[in-house]
């Protein structure tokens, strides 16, 4: 695929929109990455990092190892995921903690509007792909009203959650950074890479590389065989997930952190007019719009991509 300067840097941009997504519990880069039209080159581009890569670079050099690894493309995406993830990991924390209402309202417009960008490339509507749909929406459903784990301090640990939260994070719906917080590794990650402790970062990144390279091979082959029931699988997920970023939440349960501090355990959605506070819903309302328009246009510079 020929690729000017500037098609790179709009992937860099998708990047770094990945990016700050996959830094938010309950939102999933993945969304953002199938929106903007790069999702199956992606995969492909992922599950292509094997053994014959090093057969390729010694027996006909760097040129045709990057060609076959599409290393401009991983490059470029990559550099935006990281820049805006780190950063936006610090921004995500003060936002939930002292303006949930309106960051979860931004949000929710967001992935509202990725369900039907997502729907409609389903091609073919039949009971398979309804059911699909329906069992994306439950799984996920699921997902966000299991409780969130106590810290998990164990550096080691860092490597089985990067494995597993890097499979949710490249599924659109599931979000990677909520997996982190339901394991307990959310701050213990945060907090690394606050301080630069390179240990933790590594074992995360080596769990994440792992899990990576292995779920991307099941996505890649679940494409070819079973596309239209994966785009609706994976509509049920985006469609699951809305519970976990609707704004306004009743806490049930609290728990303490490792502070002393006590932070919700468990939430559950409520009507604004419900909520135990000032509700803002002309504010949650103007985000949402931002949020669905966010999506149109990142789905326009897809489909001129």
């Amino acid at each position: 695929m020929q690729r000017r300067l500037l098609d790179y840097l709009i992937i860099s941009l998708k990047g770094l929109a990945m990016g700050a997504a996959d830094a938010v519990p309950g939102v999933s880069g993945g969304t953002i990455a199938f929106i903007s039209g790069i999702y199956e080159e992606l995969i492909n581009t992922i599950s292509g990092v094997n053994l014959s890569l090093i057969t390729t670079l010694r027996k006909q050099g760097f040129k045709a190892f990057w060609k076959q690894l599409n290393g401009n493309f991983i490059s470029a995406l990559l550099i935006g995921i990281i820049i805006s993830f780190v950063s936006f990991m610090k921004l995500a924390k003060y936002l939930i903690e002292y303006h949930p209402i309106l960051i979860w309202s931004f949000f929710f417009g967001l992935i509202l509007a990725s369900i039907y960008f997502v729907g409609k490339q389903i091609n073919n509507w039949n009971i398979a792909t309804v059911l699909m749909i329906i069992i994306g929406t439950v799984i996920a459903y699921y997902f966000t009203t299991i409780p969130a784990s106590d810290v998990n301090d164990s550096p080691y640990f860092l490597f089985f959650a990067g494995a597993l939260a890097i499979c949710a994070m490249i599924l659109p719906g599931i979000s990677g950074s909520f997996i982190l917080v339901i394991l307990g590794a959310y701050k213990t990650l945060s907090d690394a890479i606050d301080v630069l402790d390179f240990k933790k970062l590594a074992l995360f990144v080596g769990g994440a590389i792992v899990g990576l390279l292995s779920f991307s091979h099941v996505l890649k082959w679940l494409f070819k065989t079973y596309h239209n029931l994966t785009l609706a699988l994976l509509t049920g997920f985006i469609l699951g997930s809305l519970n976990k970023v609707w704004p306004w939440k009743e806490v049930l349960s609290w728990r303490t952190n490792s502070k002393g501090e006590e932070v919700p355990l468990l939430e559950k959605s409520i009507s604004p007019l419900s909520f135990d506070g000032e509700p803002q819903v002309s504010f949650a309302v103007g985000l949402m719009l931002i949020g669905f328009l966010t999506i149109i246009l990142l789905e326009r510079i897809g489909k001129k991509s």
